[in-house]
């Protein structure tokens, strides 16, 4: 398959810039593969295709507010996004693109939001990537906890924002995060979980869904291009996963109940599937992935998918591909923007049935 397969044209105006509100709000197209059927719904609906016994998997990772904007000792401005703790295993060192990162120096001291924090740059990594020590001081207990302080969400590029907007930026806070998020570590979203609201969740459990959750630690690899046209040359970025025993043992209940296991975004898929144990079930891992879905790929866990609407030549809309057949996908995708869906990670969302 060639990358131009996964190539669709998308107005501007369709790339949401904020979340829909209440959360579950959100319109939902809503397709049934067996039968090549589609409706139009919201999310807060979602109870009526979901049935008692099935399972719903949900990504708990945490965003962290991690990008940091900052001054060189010369006046420079620069941005620091940091990515996750250096392989070194120093508690205050991290793996982080610096922006821009061309003259900086090894050993440079940079302070950071308006003199709230600093950093070192220790080495030079690949490209952007340099490795970097952020000082703590006396009452700080890690990294995680200076970020939630005076970090600003990382969103993705293509939600614009101004730098000088902090009410906006605010906002982002709470809305960039699930309400169900825990284990922190992301770089991005889960963007499919972040319809949800806690009365959906319980009304859901109410009518006899089972809920289950999984961690993958979302990484920027998410927002990389495809840069090689045959896409089975493409190499897949990675990201640290754990599945539970609980979340395995709720897959083997699922499956001895004939209740259907139906993965929310894309990230819950990839773990799933990643520890497929054969006949439907999983087992219980944690570690990094790479696994790339795309069509051809049988799915061997993942019955179901809620998920949002991907970029062109993404990745992420290989591995829905993978799911429901590229064709299939693209013409559901035509018929979504003749309908005004929005799209990306703010934008609206997906229910493929079996």
């Amino acid at each position: 398959m060639k990358l131009s397969d996964f190539e669709y044209e998308l107005p501007e105006e369709r790339i949401a810039q904020s979340a829909a509100e209440p959360r579950d709000s959100a319109r939902l197209f809503v397709h049934r593969i067996a039968t090549d059927a589609s409706e139009h719904a919201h999310v807060r609906d979602l109870g009526h295709y979901l049935s008692a016994g099935d399972l719903l998997v949900l990504n708990d990772t945490r965003v962290l507010p991690s990008r940091l904007f900052g001054r060189r000792a010369s006046g420079g401005k620069l941005e620091l996004l940091l990515l996750e703790p250096s392989a070194t295993g120093a508690a205050a060192v991290w793996r982080a693109l610096v922006r821009p990162g061309a003259r900086m120096r090894e050993g440079e001291r940079v302070e950071l939001e308006g003199g709230a924090l600093a950093a070192r740059l220790l080495r030079r990594l690949e490209g952007p990537e340099w490795e970097v020590e952020i000082e703590l001081g006396p009452a700080d207990a890690c990294v995680e906890d200076l970020l939630e302080r005076h970090g600003r969400m990382p969103l993705p590029p293509y939600i614009q924002r101004e730098a000088g907007d902090v009410q906006l930026g605010a906002k982002d806070r709470e809305r960039y995060q699930t309400v169900y998020a825990r284990e922190r570590g992301a770089a991005a979203a889960p963007t499919a979980g972040l319809h949800f609201t806690p009365e959906l969740l319980a009304a859901l459990e109410a009518r006899g869904v089972e809920l289950a959750h999984v961690t993958l630690h979302v990484g920027l690899g998410t927002f990389q291009p495809v840069a090689v046209e045959r896409i089975e040359d493409h190499a897949m970025h990675s990201e640290r996963y754990v599945l539970p025993e609980a979340t395995q043992r709720a897959v083997r209940a699922a499956r001895l109940r004939g209740g259907r296991v139906f993965a929310v975004g894309t990230t819950s898929v990839r773990v799933l599937e990643t520890c497929a144990a054969g006949g439907g079930l999983v087992h219980a891992a944690r570690g990094e992935t790479r696994i790339f879905l795309k069509p051809g790929d049988r799915l061997q866990v993942v019955d179901g998918l809620l998920t949002n609407f991907h970029l062109p030549r993404s990745t992420l809309l290989m591995l829905v591909s993978a799911l429901a057949g590229r064709e299939r996908v693209l013409r559901l995708y035509a018929e979504a923007l003749a309908a005004s869906y929005r799209f990306f990670s703010y934008g609206d969302a997906m229910l493929f049935l079996p």
